[in-house]
This record gives structure tokens, C-alpha cells and sequence, in this order.
């Protein structure tokens, strides 16, 4: 790579598959500084991560509990170290490793996202994704037997790839899963990692594209299933056996960007020998997308936290709010596209099971209401801390739940219209007003950067991620500070890295 320059730019012109692969190799050999705020936040992302995992397999959550019986049933492959699943010692082939623990990572849908926005670049496709693919990373580094801080190069190199392709295609448009940028990210960094060639590179890129593209339905319908929270994991094991048959010598598709038949210039009409879009990608210091994804500070569809944080704003304003919920008359939500029909659909005012409860709207904010009069009783600061919303408030006895039920039916969800909509996907801009009988109307001020969001009060953020971790990982492991302090990657050897999963969890086969 050679540069002293933050980014480097693949223009719409040029064979962007290569130039990723190019780019993939030069990142993982030729090291450019990286910014020592980018590496703390990389750390804490993945250790949100692992937190999300161990707490959903603690839980019994049921497809990262199949997929990681599935992959402990197997050996790694003639030649491989094998994969790691959480919780276990036994090696086990490394595409279904990678499967489990990305299911686990996801299961809960609380761990970091992005929006798919550089308004300062005015690449604003705004599609979505999330930080799911990290043990694609570790598992790699086990093979290739790098040490913690060219895994964490490596980490950061997925969600790189993954985040800028976000600012550019909007895949949700066509009807595509967001988790398909994640398994062209995941295709060409863990082939780079495993040795391979520019060619080998770009052949796992275009398999990838060609023969991997999930799409929406498994978000369509009523209520979801284990395949909107598995999609990432099975995004994963993808790519790695994309990235893996390339370096037996498979050959895939080239310069898939501009091929007129791959989803890309299929879906968006450019002229021949042209890409829909350039592709700008961080090099060194902190030029690197995850600077601009988010925290989740609990278990809730991101897109819901700007109506989380009105409503800390309105406990705060209004103590007394918390211990009369009985006199609220109305709440009125008003939010932007695509939350609105995302989060805000009428179907979602009933939802059955966890994986539709955590993406409804009113039963957020329902559940939220209801902590806080539970914090109250208790003597309690409302705020963010006693607020935040774990695994037991989703249990079928709260979905079912009564009060619940009828606090959703006072709650009304508007679209907020032009106002609300340009203000995404930069921010999430909502406002909650409450009417009340004894205090009158309350609130109803726009929030757009809620805790949690990159353009929030970090060291805040911060201080409730972690209080998060240690709650979502007690009773699950022995000690949540000295597991912590153990998946910490900067630093580590390649032997430590190999075994960076294979810690205990109470009550589940180690393998």
C-alpha cells in the first residue's frame, strides 16, 4: 500500500472486486497506523459482542443452541486447525463454528449497528448492518495463527468493507438482507488472511455475490423466526466457504461489481464498464467506518432508541411520571422512515414471540415504561442504568403480560414526515409526547442523537456498554470482569487468540 493517505478510493470504473483484494492484502501485510480510539472502540464492540453470545447461550436461545449442537458434531477438515465454538475446548469444522457463534452474537439483536451514513461525503444509501462477524475473524486468526493485534487489523478490516459498502447500496431496497455486505467482507478479509492470491481473492468475492444473496423474506410476515436472528451466522459460514474453496483453487465470478447480471448493476442501471457507486475504504488513523456505528444499551431494535432516550429524557423532566403510569391517556410517537414501517407496523402491536416483541415499537416502550415504575418502587434513579431492557423482559409471560398489553394500546405511532426523514439515516430522530391526566402534556422534543449513537457522549456510552456486559454475562460465567479482561484481542499471542472462545459457560457441553 505504501501511503501516508487515511483512504484510498475504488473507483466505479475499475474492478472493484480486485481493487478490495489488493486492498485486503496491503491492509493485512503492509500496516499503516491505526488510531488508538479506533482500536478502543473495535475492543469494546467486540466485547459487546461476546456478551451478546454468551448471554443467549446461557439462555438457551434455540438457534444458536442448534447450530452450536450442529457444529460441535463435526471435525475440522483434512489440514485445519478447526473453529472454536463459545463455551467449548473441542475443535469442530471452522465454517460451523463461525455459524454458531455468529448466531449467538446476533440471537439477542443487541449488539452494535451501523446506518449506512458519511453525510460529510454524501454516501447516505443507508442501509443497515451490525457488528456480527467477528468470530469469522478469530476463527481465521486461529488458522492463519496471527497474534491479537493482527486480528484486531483483521476485525477492523471486516467491518470496514462491510460498513462503507452500507454508505453506497442500499440492499434493502431490492428486497435483499443487509447481511449480504457482511459476506463479501467476510469472503475477501478471511481469504486474505489465509494466504490468499488477488485472484483467489476476488474468485471468493464473486462466489459470494453469485451464489449467496439472501433476501427480506426472512423478515416478512407477522411474526419472525430463527432465520431473521440466524441470517448473519449463515451469512458467515458462507463467505468462509467461499473464502476457503477459492484457495483450493475454485474459481469464481470476476470483477463481480460491474457484472451486469450480479446484484449490483442489476438493481441499479449504470453504464457499461461502471459499478453504481465508488468505494472509498480507511487505511490509517481513524478513517474507518466503525467510528460512525452505534451501541444497542440493551436488547431492543436500534432504530427504537432515539423514543428510549425521549423517554429517559421525560423520567428525568417528570420523576413523578414514573409512579402513575395509571394516568397516562395517550403517547404519541412520531418517528421516521424506514423505523416506521419497520418497527411501527401495525402487526407488531401483538407480537408472540421474542424475535417480534424486540422489534416492536409499542412493546419497547411499554416493557420501558413499566421498569421504570418498577425502578421507582425500589427507590431508584430512572435512567438508562435501571431502564435497560435484558433477556427476562422478553419472556413469554411478558409478552403476555397484562399491563403491558394495556399500555400499548394507548400508544400511537406516527410517520413524522419530510422533517423526520432528512435527518436520517445521520441520526435516529424521534419524539415522544405523554399525555397525563394529573401532569399535563409532557415532552414531545426531537431526539436524533440518543446514547448509544456514535455522535453521542462517549464516555457515557461506554460506561453503560459495559455495565450491560457484566449484567448479560452473570450467572452465565464465574467471574464477567475476568472474562472481560480475557477477550480483550490487542496484545494476545497466536495461541491465545486460537483459544480466545474456548472459555466455560454454566450449563452448556464444552465439547
Amino acid at each position: 500500500m505504501h501511503t501516508t493517505q487515511p483512504t484510498i478510493l475504488l473507483p466505479r470504473a475499475t474492478n472493484q472486486a480486485r481493487g478490495l483484494a489488493r486492498y485486503c492484502l496491503d491492509f493485512l501485510r503492509d500496516p499503516q497506523p491505526i488510531g488508538a480510539a479506533t482500536l478502543a472502540t473495535l475492543e469494546r464492540f467486540h466485547a459487546d459482542s461476546v456478551g451478546c453470545g454468551v448471554s443467549a447461550l446461557a439462555h438457551g436461545a434455540n438457534a444458536p443452541t442448534v447450530l452450536r449442537r450442529e457444529a460441535l458434531d463435526t471435525v475440522p477438515a483434512r489440514g485445519s486447525r478447526g473453529g472454536i465454538c463459545f463455551g467449548a475446548a473441542q475443535p469442530c469444522a471452522v465454517e460451523k463454528a463461525v455459524a454458531a457463534n455468529a448466531s449467538a452474537v446476533r440471537e439477542w439483536d443487541s449488539n452494535g449497528t451501523n446506518f449506512g451514513s458519511d453525510a460529510a461525503k454524501h454516501r447516505t444509501a443507508g442501509e443497515f448492518g451490525h457488528n456480527d462477524f467477528y468470530p469469522v475473524a478469530i476463527a481465521a486468526a486461529r488458522e492463519a495463527g496471527l497474534d491479537g493485534d493482527a486480528t484486531l487489523r483483521l476485525m477492523l478490516l471486516i467491518d470496514e468493507i462491510r460498513g462503507r459498502l452500507a454508505e453506497v447500496f442500499a440492499l434493502r431496497k431490492y428486497a435483499i438482507d443487509h447481511v449480504h455486505h457482511g459476506t463479501v467482507a467476510c469472503a475477501a478479509a478471511s481469504a486474505a488472511a489465509l494466504g490468499g492470491t488477488e485472484d483467489q481473492i476476488e474468485s471468493a468475492i464473486g462466489m459470494a455475490v453469485a451464489h449467496y444473496v439472501p433476501f427480506r423474506a426472512i423478515r416478512a410476515g407477522h411474526q419472525l423466526s430463527d432465520s431473521k436472528g440466524a441470517s448473519a451466522a449463515l451469512a458467515a459460514e458462507a463467505a468462509v466457504m467461499c473464502a476457503r474453496r477459492a484457495l483450493a483453487g475454485f474459481l469464481g465470478p470476476r470483477d463481480v461489481f460491474r457484472n451486469p447480471l450480479a446484484i449490483y448493476r442489476l438493481n441499479e442501471r449504470c453504464p457499461d464498464g461502471e459499478s453504481p457507486f465508488d468505494l472509498e475504504l480507511g487505511v490509517a488513523g481513524d478513517a474507518f467506518a466503525i467510528n460512525a456505528m452505534h451501541f444497542k444499551l440493551g436488547l431492543y431494535e436500534h432504530q427504537s432508541a432515539g423514543a428510549l432516550q425521549s423517554l429517559v429524557d421525560l423520567f428525568g423532566a417528570h420523576p413523578a411520571l414514573a409512579t402513575d403510569l395509571d394516568g397516562i391517556t395517550r403517547i404519541r410517537v412520531r418517528i421516521y422512515e424506514p423505523a416506521y414501517s419497520i418497527i411501527a407496523d401495525p402487526a407488531k402491536r401483538t407480537p408472540t414471540t421474542r424475535q417480534s416483541a424486540d422489534h416492536s415499537l409499542p412493546f419497547i416502550l411499554a416493557r420501558t415504561l413499566l421498569k421504570a415504575r418498577e425502578a421507582a418502587a425500589r427507590g431508584d434513579a430512572v435512567g438508562w442504568e435501571s431502564l435497560m431492557l435484558l433477556p427476562d423482559d422478553y419472556a413469554d409471560t411478558m409478552i403476555t403480560n397484562g399491563d403491558v398489553r394495556r399500555l400499548i394500546e394507548r400508544i400511537v405511532i406516527e410517520h413524522g414526515g419530510a422533517e423526520y426523514d432528512r435527518l436520517y439515516p445521520e441520526g435516529i430522530p424521534t419524539s415522544v409526547a405523554i399525555e397525563h391526566g394529573r401532569l399535563g402534556s409532557l415532552g414531545g422534543g426531537l431526539v436524533s442523537f440518543p446514547l448509544g449513537h456514535a455522535r453521542s457522549d462517549a464516555a457515557r456510552t461506554a460506561t453503560v456498554v459495559d455495565l450491560k456486559f457484566t449484567r448479560l454475562v452473570a450467572g452465565a460465567v464465574d467471574d464477567p470482569a475476568a472474562l472481560r479482561k480475557r477477550i480483550r484481542v490487542a496484545g494476545r499471542t497466536p495461541a491465545e487468540i486460537a483459544e480466545l472462545y474456548a472459555f466455560p459457560i454454566q450449563g452448556l457441553d464444552a465439547g
